[in-house]
């Protein structure tokens, strides 16, 4: 089915709706990479015409990748809840963009809706939005989850401490971890990415992370973010899990190019339900996106990145995560060109994992060949940070020497806390209380090495 759309004197014509998707986003390098971004911003502006007048049920019937090719195609369709739906079936994408930003689109009236929505519709509205709309909207979107500490409630602001190694030196990765609590960094998770993704060097850190949390009362939940398969093997062998991890795609061909199917991450799901290692939840799953990664495996369908972005979190939404985050500068240049498009995208990510119902975070980064530094990831932390994302990545320095690239550091968070009145997940800030690491009005406070609080974690 051809649409088009008349500007001035020229008629624009789309072959079809992924065409459509494709020439309304925003200037994207990886879409011209893949020969689908419009030629000009006047084509850009004809397909967003086209997009703004389509039924939002159009994404129902006119499936971007066929049912009977992609499980991930399927599993939008079969688990699209009807009755949910209903209050916004009527409308249009640009109607429905219109109603986002009123008042009658509240935090209870949005998380009622996320079921009924889809990831083609949901990104499709996002190309009719300004940042200032995605941040808005996103504001009002609240998904709360919990572990052994709960994230996501309104004015709080929580963190992954990752204290990767590029050996996997366990007493490298203790010495991140204990500076990173000493910031107050680490309420969301101690996520480890392993050099080595093997069950024996899995289980060491596990074991390691696990004693430390013990040894402090520590309410925080931990993660190797090893390949799925090794997290169920070192299950098996009794280590103790808290998450299971997986990076994850938006197209079958894609997952699988990571190795994965929805049955396995089922699988997984059920074997860490089953340890029973939540205090106050059981969310046991952590997945990681970025937009490019679809393209990058060549299992892209000829759909624009950020579309196929936004159906890996359907695949996500299936398993109730305790954590979700788009790592959205770390693929690189060939799909995330400049500051600009990695501001554009990350408030993108956000705003539409929160708009399904995720709990959505992000990690604010870019890699040394981006045309981006650490001003412009400031820029982006604080519009994150207003748009309520629920948290936020943090590394010893802003450098992570073991992936290479540049991220957040453990005083950004500090900073953004203070500077925004967003204080870390209750149980956390609770036991920083109790450790004495912060001052009467929950700030983090500055630490000799002669401190007590600095004394118990060294000593411990």
């Amino acid at each position: 089915m051809a649409y088009s759309a008349r500007l001035g004197t020229e008629r624009h014509t789309f072959a079809d709706l992924k065409a459509v998707m494709a020439c309304a986003s925003p200037r994207r390098s990886g879409d011209e990479l893949a020969g689908l971004a419009a030629n000009s911003d006047e084509r850009r502006v004809a397909a967003r015409r086209v997009l703004a007048d389509l039924p939002l049920r159009t994404f129902l019937d006119d499936l971007l990748i066929p049912y009977e090719q992609d499980e991930v195609t399927r599993l939008i369709i079969d688990s699209h809840d009807a009755a949910a739906f209903a209050p916004v079936a009527a409308m249009t994408v640009g109607e429905f963009r219109n109603w986002l930003l009123s008042y009658d689109a509240t935090p209870a009236t949005l998380r009622a809706l996320a079921p009924g929505l889809t990831p083609e519709m949901v990104a499709a509205v996002s190309k009719l939005m300004r940042n200032q709309d995605l941040i808005s909207v996103a504001g009002k979107c609240q998904v709360v989850t919990a572990f052994r500490s709960t994230l996501g409630l309104p004015g709080r602001l929580a963190s992954r401490l990752q204290p990767n190694h590029p050996t996997d030196d366990p007493a490298g990765i203790a010495a991140s971890t204990l500076d990173g609590l000493l910031y107050g960094i680490g309420d969301a998770v101690i996520g480890i990415n392993p050099a080595t993704d093997s069950v024996p060097a899995c289980t060491t850190l596990l074991e390691m992370l696990d004693a430390v949390r013990q040894r402090f009362d520590i309410p925080t939940q931990s993660c190797v973010l090893t390949h799925v398969t090794t997290s169920l093997r070192a299950m098996e062998r009794g280590a103790p899990l808290d998450l299971v991890f997986q990076s994850v795609a938006g197209s079958q061909a894609a997952n699988k190019g990571f190795g994965i199917d929805l049955a396995l991450l089922a699988e997984a799901h059920s074997a860490a339900l089953d340890l029973k290692r939540g205090t106050v939840g059981d969310n046991v799953m952590y997945f990681e996106t970025g937009q490019g990664a679809a393209l990058s495996a060549d299992a892209h369908h000829d759909v624009d990145q950020q579309t196929m972005e936004v159906r890996a979190y359907a695949v996500a939404r299936a398993f109730r995560p305790l954590l979700v985050n788009t790592v959205v500068g770390f693929i690189g240049p060939e799909y995330l060109f400049d500051a600009k498009q990695i501001i554009r995208a990350g408030l993108e990510d956000h705003f539409c994992g929160k708009l399904l119902g995720l709990p959505m975070g992000v990690d604010v980064c870019y890699t040394n060949h981006a045309e981006a530094d650490q001003d412009d990831m400031d820029v982006l932390m604080n519009l994150l940070t207003v748009a309520g994302v629920n948290f936020l990545i943090a590394v010893p320095g802003a450098d992570d020497v073991m992936l290479n690239y540049q991220s957040l550091a453990f005083h950004d968070i500090v900073s953004l806390r203070h500077q925004h009145h967003r204080p870390p997940a209750p149980e956390f800030e609770a036991w920083l209380r109790r450790m004495g690491m912060t001052d009467a009005d929950g700030r983090v406070v500055p630490l000799s090495p002669s401190s007590a609080p600095v004394r118990r974690l060294l000593e411990g």
